[in-house]
């Protein structure tokens, strides 16, 4: 494993706990050799997730839409920023430059994100790992509706264990590594992530 895409949001949400969160993870996966790819932005999570994995020395790749680098959000301190066209280009372009997915506390747009790559894992396109922090309980709920689509017969059993749990930022490097993908069937074929 050589680089990890982090999902999270361009806010930091309430007070700077979550914020804190995202510095740590950020230089947890420095400290252990692992690049960061994320949204490329400055503000919010994802700049608090860069700002810590920089601190720690690590490389840092943000993959940004060109409208929204000309709004001046994109982080300007990074080891590489790409630009791209549009929010499609961003997600494929993270999807295929990172070895394992993780999400962190955010909105919709964090939401979409990491269910798409978890929906991908699903169909047998990647068997990275895709690992959710609950970091101070922030996806208690989400990971209550994810049980919920098990026991209604919604979500099959079998992929139970595509989406790991971490409790907080310090349980991340443990799941990553510890990650098995459950063997899927692809659906698709001549799709490539």
């Amino acid at each position: 494993m050589r680089n990890v895409c982090v999902f999270c949001g361009s806010s930091a949400g309430t007070g700077d706990r979550y914020a804190g969160v995202a510095a740590r993870v950020g230089a947890n996966l420095a400290g252990a050799g692992l690049g960061v790819v994320f949204g490329g932005g400055g503000t919010g999570m994802m700049g608090a997730l860069a700002d810590g994995a920089l601190a720690a020395g690590g490389r840092v790749i943000g993959i940004i839409p060109r409208a929204l680098e000309q709004r001046e959000v994109a982080h300007r301190g990074l080891t590489e920023l790409r630009v791209v066209r549009t929010m499609h280009e961003r997600k494929q372009a993270m999807a295929e430059t990172a070895d394992a997915f993780v999400m962190l506390p955010g909105g919709f747009g964090t939401f979409e994100e990491f269910c798409e790559v978890v929906t991908w894992a699903q169909l047998g396109m990647h068997r990275k790992p895709c690992v959710l922090v609950n970091a101070l309980g922030y996806f208690d709920p989400m990971i209550a509706m994810f049980e919920r689509g098990f026991t209604e017969g919604f979500i099959r059993a079998d992929y139970r264990g595509i989406v790991v749990v971490a409790d907080g930022a310090d349980g991340l490097l443990a799941a990553l590594q510890s990650y098995e993908a459950p063997q899927v069937e692809r659906w698709l074929t001549g799709e490539q992530t």
